[in-house]
């Protein structure tokens, strides 16, 4: 039978569908944080936009209460618990699903899931970042030996920096990165990773946008095939802020069918970089890896 697995988080919907395998069908992304309020809950229009699209694919993909399972991340669990109650009463009264959010220990359980690997036996950074939050889980022969949650997203920097997606970047990087370097002051981070894996989508972003991928030769897992140097990291990152190849409007036909992921997709390479620099990475694992794959370990 097939189940259907969606992490719903800030800013994107990722549906996937589980039978023998895990697969993503498909995603749309609503900036949830505009007109955010934790005691109003999110915007009428962003919640007329969620309903209709939960209402298009219930009807699509035959969505029941039984075969579907949203975890909800990020600015959700920001809410009073009013408005938290309201929310979930709606989506069963209206869907007749769940809308569960999860919180941050849940959520790094499963990333921990997703991403638990021998690594033959490397000192690996994983790093997952969302719209409010970005989570470090760092995982030394083959087990998980520390977790950090910092709450810096791809969201703050949206806000602090608008001009970041005009058509090419009028935003420096630098300015960015020591924008995100203030916001974890503080924070120590060790020195001797052998690698960071970068999760949510970055896998595909860096093939699309042609970054100088070469074959992973750190450890073997069937997942995650590539890698790229700090250095060629720096040098795609340039290229999709500044390259007029890369305008954003590029970057949208890029992903015809979510164009608007792609306007995260430049503040979204700042806060790894700001990363890297503070824990000395060289070696960078780009992954497609999220939550939902740690829920289906989970299962097994």
């Amino acid at each position: 039978m097939k189940e259907y697995y969606i992490d719903l988080g800030s800013s994107t919907i990722k549906v996937y569908v589980y039978q023998e395998e895990l697969s993503l069908l498909e995603e749309h992304s609503i900036y949830f944080k505009n007109d955010f309020s934790k005691e109003h809950g999110i915007s009428e229009s962003n919640k007329k936009e969620l309903f209709a699209y939960f209402t298009d694919l219930k009807q699509k993909y035959e969505f029941t209460y039984e075969n579907t399972h949203i975890f909800v991340t990020g600015i959700f669990r920001e809410l009073f618990y009013n408005k938290k109650q309201e929310l979930v009463k709606d989506f069963n009264d209206k869907l007749d699903l769940h809308f569960n959010i999860i919180s941050h220990g849940i959520e790094n359980y499963y990333l921990g899931k997703a991403t638990e690997n021998s690594y033959n036996n490397k000192k690996v950074m994983i790093i997952n970042m969302g719209g409010k939050t970005t989570e470090i889980i760092t995982f030394l022969e083959g087990k998980i030996k520390d977790r950090k949650n910092l709450v810096v997203g791809v969201a703050d920097l949206m806000n602090e920096f608008p001009k970041v997606n005009e058509s090419v970047s009028s935003v420096t990087i630098e300015d960015m990165n020591n924008f995100v370097k203030e916001k974890l002051e503080g924070i120590s981070f060790d020195q001797d990773y052998d690698c960071a894996i970068f999760t949510g989508g970055e896998e595909r972003f860096e093939k699309l946008t042609d970054f100088n991928l070469k074959e992973n030769d750190l450890f073997y897992d069937g997942i995650h095939k590539y890698k790229v140097s700090y250095e060629d990291y720096v040098e795609g990152t340039k290229k999709v802020f500044f390259d007029e190849r890369y305008t954003l409007e590029r970057l949208y036909k890029l992903m015809p069918g979510n164009p608007k992921w792609m306007d995260g997709a430049r503040p979204g390479a700042i806060i790894p970089l700001a990363i890297f620099d503070l824990a000395n990475i060289k070696t960078i694992i780009p992954s497609d890896v999220n939550l939902i794959h740690g829920v289906i370990n989970d299962l097994k």
